[in-house]
């Protein structure tokens, strides 16, 4: 092909990728193997793919492109696979960015698709064939095969070598269950491969002008799929079993790094270091929280860490407005951030949540402002830097109170003039146990150690609506039933909410424990509420129970207990 690729088609490239990942985002959050009502791949994909084009207004050339392509997946990834997507999205960029004449096109674009692959692997110790992964290396294997039978030659069609990549990353998608036993158990194929598809579909209609696909019409939600086995079981584990999501910064000499690898290869699984020059950014799922960041300060210096509890799911945005919202009516933040107290103070504490009672607890507990978000809606990094630049203190924590917010949370700090802390809250209720340690008048680093403390001193558990029907080891779930979530992933099933609720808090309460705090969201009845106090009366006498109105959705109850 004699074109040139150049900015104006990649960028048209991504900007058709976003619009067909928000077209297919159902489809592929169908093949989600989970039941809880969460974000789901399609979700997380689509919304990293708007934070790209959003950063691509006002680049043209080919070198402000790519690092638009590569900054905005950066900073705008949501959820893991949002983040892998990302590392593939700035492999290419990076690999196309460096233009090289003598390269014909298609030798061109199978570099970058190798880059992106390597790119991609290199980020994790232990990769996990029948994922994304396979699919992006299988797009570069197929290119390269192309290329190296041609001899490179400059009449060599780039449409040719693009449909040939393709072909083969759908064929690898129709092998990933065969590869990862959990899709096969479902009858599903990799979603974050089927979302990836749709970059070669986007590409061949920017090349030739192909009609980009429709979803289609017949697909199914999982209705077949096993749920993750509970954390602590004997055997050998799978990544699906690891409860914690442990992140952090590590400055590191270089020459250590692979001390580090080892040490975290031996406690855990999903690992990703990457990086250089003595700075690395670290994700590990594990069970050992401890020992992952003990790993970090035996090499160097942790930072920015992060706790996230896998099994913790919340997602959804409620929409009101509130008078003292801190944007004004034009601005795209107006509405999503409520402001409480903007007197000035050393340290302010902004929180994240959904919930006109959960908002006024918060605000009693101290928070400065509240940014309203959830999964399925994930406030971006630009919303909780408006939220941190707007309160009037000049050190500010953030409390993201979901797993799903704590990375995005951790990229606000680089991007202010302000120091920012993010306490790894994954939970409303690990939010109000930080809120109780906070001292507007201490530093902010003075105040994330007693309050990281005290959400160490929580459990955590929610009921919910199951979205999907799934077998487990407490029963088979069907859609519409009730489940219980807690440490060991579900522990309760249900037809009625206090059943699960109370099957819930029999699994989690020990004699060790002293409150339980329930969170009433929309829903929740008095009486189903009154039940349930009455059930801890009955059988844990010496627990108090204390209970507040959230009026949070999607979740009838939140529990903490301490």
């Amino acid at each position: 092909m004699a074109q040139r690729i150049g900015a104006p088609e990649i960028r048209a490239t991504v900007e058709a990728f976003r619009d067909l990942l928000v077209t297919h985002r159902e489809m592929i959050n169908a093949l989600n193997v989970y039941p809880v009502p969460d974000g789901d791949t399609g979700t997380n994909m689509s919304l990293t793919l708007q934070s790209v084009c959003a950063e691509l207004d006002g680049a043209n050339d080919l070198e402000t492109v790519c690092k638009a392509i590569s900054h905005g997946s950066l900073m705008g990834a949501r959820g893991n696979s949002g983040v892998i997507m990302s590392q593939i999205l700035r492999g290419l960029a990076d690999s196309l960015k460096d233009d090289q004449p003598d390269e014909t096109e298609p030798e061109r674009w199978s570099r970058a698709f190798t880059v992106a692959a390597e790119a991609a692997y290199g980020a994790v110790q232990r990769p996990v064939e029948g994922t994304i992964l396979t699919v992006i290396r299988e797009i570069g294997e197929a290119a390269a095969a192309v290329v190296s039978d041609t001899g490179g030659s400059a009449d060599l069609d780039l449409v040719a070598t693009i449909e040939a990549a393709r072909d083969q990353g759908h064929d690898a998608l129709a092998r990933t269950p065969e590869m990862l036993p959990v899709l096969k158990d479902a009858g599903v194929v990799d979603a974050g491969g089927r979302g990836l598809l749709l970059l070669l579909d986007a590409l061949l209609h920017v090349l030739d002008g192909r009609e980009l696909p429709e979803p289609p019409e017949d697909y199914v939600r999982v209705s077949t799929a096993p749920a993750p086995a509970p954390a602590g079981h004997d055997g050998e584990k799978s990544i699906a079993d690891l409860r914690y999501e442990v992140m952090f910064f590590l400055d590191c000499p270089d020459e250590r790094i692979d001390e580090f690898r080892d040490a975290w290869a031996a406690i855990g699984d999903s690992i990703v270091v990457v990086g250089g020059d003595g700075i690395w950014n670290c994700h590990i799922h594990t069970d050992e929280i401890g020992e992952s960041i003990e790993a970090g300060i035996a090499v160097g210096r942790p930072h920015k860490i992060r706790v996230t509890d896998l099994l913790e799911e919340l997602e959804h945005i409620e929409s009101f407005t509130d008078p003292s919202a801190a944007a004004g009516d034009d601005d795209e933040s107006a509405g999503n951030i409520v402001v409480h107290n903007n007197e000035k103070t050393r340290c302010g504490v902004i929180t994240v949540g959904v919930g006109e009672g959960i908002r006024a607890i918060f605000e009693s507990l101290g928070s400065t402002a509240m940014v309203l978000g959830g999964q399925t809606m994930n406030p971006p990094t630009e919303l909780l830097l408006h939220a941190v630049n707007y309160v009037a203190a000049d050190e500010v924590l953030l409390l993201p109170n979901n797993k799903n917010i704590i990375a995005v949370a951790e990229q606000v700090d680089a991007h202010t003039d302000k120091t920012v802390r993010v306490v790894p809250t994954r939970s409303i209720t690990e939010g109000f146990a930080a809120l109780l340690e906070f001292d507007p008048q201490a530093s902010a680093e003075e105040n994330l150690g007693g309050m990281v403390e005290a959400i160490g001193n929580v459990v955590t558990g929610e009921v919910t609506v199951a979205v999907r029907d799934v077998n487990t080891d407490v029963g088979p779930v069907a859609i519409g039933d009730y489940i219980g979530i807690g440490p060991k992933g579900i522990q309760s099933v249900a037809t009625d909410v206090v059943t699960a609720m109370t099957g819930l808090l029999d699994a989690m309460l020990d004699e060790d424990h002293e409150i339980v705090t329930l969170i009433c969201g929309e829903g929740a009845s008095e009486a189903e509420t009154s039940l349930i106090e009455a059930w801890v009366d009955e059988h844990h006498p010496d627990v108090d129970v204390e209970v507040h109105q959230g009026d949070q959705p999607l979740y009838p109850y939140y529990v903490g207990i301490e």
